[in-house]
Formats: C-alpha cells, structure tokens, sequence
C-alpha cells in the first residue's frame, strides 16, 4: 500500500542526516543527484553505516543485496554479469527500467564495479521509500487500519505497535518477477 504518512522530504532529510554522520561531509553538498562514491566520497563500508542508519531511523529493513544480484541468483548466473564481470544488455535494459532512465553512463560491457558510483542520494532515498510503500493495509497485531506517523516511524493508532514492512530484498525480487512477467527481459 502506498503510504503517505512520511513524505519523501522527510526521508531525503533522514538520509542527508546519516551521510553526514558517516561521512562527515556538509549537508549542504548533498543533493538527490550526488553520487555518494564520485560527489560524496563514499568507500564501500560507508554504505552499510548509512543503511544501518536509515533502517535504525525508520524501523525497516533494506536490500542486502543489489539488483543485479538477485537477477543471477533468479535467472542464472550470467544473466546480468558476463564471465569477466561485466555488464550485460539486458542487465542494462532493467537498470533503465529500474531507475526510469535516471542513471545515465549505462552500456553494455561496462565494469559491474563501476556501478556502486552510479548510486546517488536520490535512488537510496527511492530505496527507502519503496519499503516505506509496503506498508500493510492493516496491522497484523489487532487489525485494524489505523496507521499513524511518529516522527519517521510508523505505527499503529489503535496498538501501538510498530509498522512491520516487507524488506528491501523481497521488494527487490517481487519487482523482478513482475518485470519479467511484463518485459519478458530474461
């Protein structure tokens, strides 16, 4: 369910809050563009700091893993990474898909290591905001519909409890299934 009880504001702002604790950057360096390894200065381990921020923050759980990675694990090895780890046309054609054409510098053949700079504040915050939309339709502990916003977490009106959403990696592996259904990609 598409939930509109925290606004994309309020997560961009989560997010420009746990970049700067991890990275020490200005806040105001950082715009839904920045590439956190090119504008940012990001090294790998940085993003497991900011992930764990993020999902401290709003109380869910984001992807482990990659897309590209799910598509090897789901449609076999190869499928998005050739041999020498490069990217293929069709991993190309679903990271446009993925990202709505907002990833530029994409083509076949390219270093799957060169993809983590792809990554920007803007497709981190739509990763949070994704999980964000898995809201249930109703609270699994009493059952009703009553899902209020306390401060960037959600919770229900009625229980009390905290939101319990879908995580990152489902997420992921849903969307892939239903791509394939409609692109018929791989």
């Amino acid at each position: 369910m598409k939930q509109n009880l925290i606004t994309e504001d309020q997560v961009f702002n989560e997010l420009k809050k746990a970049i700067v604790e991890t990275l020490r950057v200005d806040e105001g360096s950082i715009k839904p563009e920045s590439s956190l390894i090119n504008d940012l200065g990001a090294e790998s381990l940085d993003f497991l700091d900011v992930n764990y921020r993020l999902e401290q923050a709003f109380g869910i759980k984001l992807a482990r893993h990659f897309v590209l990675e799910h598509v090897e694990e789901m449609f076999g090895e190869g499928s998005a990474i050739d041999e020498d780890g490069r990217l293929t046309d069709k991993a190309i054609e679903l990271l446009k898909v993925r990202y709505e054409g907002n990833i530029f510098n994409l083509s076949a053949g390219m270093d799957m290591d060169e993809i983590p700079a792809l990554v920007t504040a803007g497709t981190m915050s739509g990763g949070v905001m994704d999980v964000l939309d898995s809201l249930p339709e109703k609270c699994p502990g009493c059952g009703n519909s009553a899902w209020k916003a306390d401060g960037v977490r959600i919770k229900c009106g009625s229980c009390g409890a905290d939101a319990a959403f879908k995580n990152g990696d489902d997420l992921i592996k849903e969307w892939l299934t239903k791509v394939q259904e409609e692109k018929k990609i791989f």
